[in-house]
């Protein structure tokens, strides 16, 4: 069977290193209570305007329902899988409210009259909005290593690291600042990994089954690839012609593409990290599982050539 070449062949030259920022630099896990509590707090008194002890009631019994079926309950957007629940802290709180606000009829009645121009739909767009909103409030988390990461791969001549986000990016840069990295880190924002699009005809080869749109790695799960603005900011990224690899804590959202398209990819293993992430990452030819943000410059020197 003749396949196709991945849509970006690495060239020699620059390494760009994508780093995502939520989870990977920063301990998710110290900020994803905090962050519910929040978005509870102003679900109750702007949003919803229910007993704050009732929502923080259902908040609490709908994640454990989802923790004790994460393969069935799913972030989705646009009606398809963005990530699987359990791949992340704060992706766990998302698919907690999307789920907790979308099947209680009088929270997706409030939730509707407080979104009532929404872009993807009323529940999508407030869980966004908490999302964003809130995390901008949080004070920096950063895992240990992140600062001098960042500086050891500024100091280095071929490689370049550009920090991965979902926002705009002005958040990232302003928590950035506080890091003695020693000069600026680009950003990469408003990446929209979670921008899934049922439309988008684009395939990608995968070397036992062809063209493929939906990456199956288990009776249970598949990963969904049709995320057009991800894969548009990937190949931006590479039109001058650096090499790309891209470092996340979570697969579905940032790791899946990258892997599909021909890009390395280094899964943080974290203290949230499912056991079938590692597994799948660790079974592609191109995928790397890291322990210790400190681990990743020996595990770039290790890269064979050409990739």
């Amino acid at each position: 069977m003749v396949r196709r070449m991945h849509d970006i062949e690495l060239a020699r030259g620059m390494l760009k290193i994508i780093i995502d920022f939520d989870g990977t630099l920063t301990s998710e896990e110290t900020q994803a209570r905090p962050l519910a509590e929040r978005s509870l707090d102003t679900l109750a008194t702007e949003i919803v305007g229910g007993p704050r002890a009732q929502l923080a009631a259902d908040y609490d019994a709908t994640q454990a329902r989802l923790l004790r079926e994460p393969q069935r309950y799913c972030w989705k957007v646009n009606g398809l899988v963005a990530s699987y629940c359990d791949e992340g802290a704060f992706i766990l709180n998302t698919t907690t409210l999307q789920v907790m606000l979308g099947e209680n009829p009088t929270y997706a009645q409030a939730v509707a009259a407080a979104f009532p121009q929404a872009e993807y739909n009323p529940v999508f767009d407030c869980i966004n909005y908490l999302f964003h909103r809130h995390t901008a409030e949080l004070p920096p988390a950063f895992r240990p290593g992140a600062g001098e990461l960042l500086a050891l791969l500024t100091r280095h001549p071929d490689r370049m690291p550009v920090i991965l986000t979902n926002s705009l990016g002005d958040k990232v840069s302003r928590l950035l600042s506080t890091l003695a990295v020693g000069s600026d880190v680009a950003v990469l924002g408003d990446t929209r990994q979670y921008d899934m699009d049922p439309g988008w005809t684009h395939q990608f080869p995968h070397p036992d089954l062809g063209d493929i749109q939906v990456w199956p790695i288990s009776e249970l799960r598949q990963l969904d690839l049709r995320r057009p603005v991800y894969y548009r900011a990937l190949v931006q990224a590479a039109a001058d012609g650096s090499r790309l690899v891209v470092v996340a804590d979570s697969l579905s959202l940032p790791g899946a593409l990258p892997l599909m398209m021909g890009i390395p990819f280094f899964l943080l293993r974290t203290p949230y990290t499912p056991a079938w992430c590692a597994r799948t990452v660790a079974a592609h030819s191109l995928g790397y599982v890291l322990d210790d943000l400190a681990d990743l410059p020996p595990a770039l020197d290790a890269l064979p050539e050409g990739e």
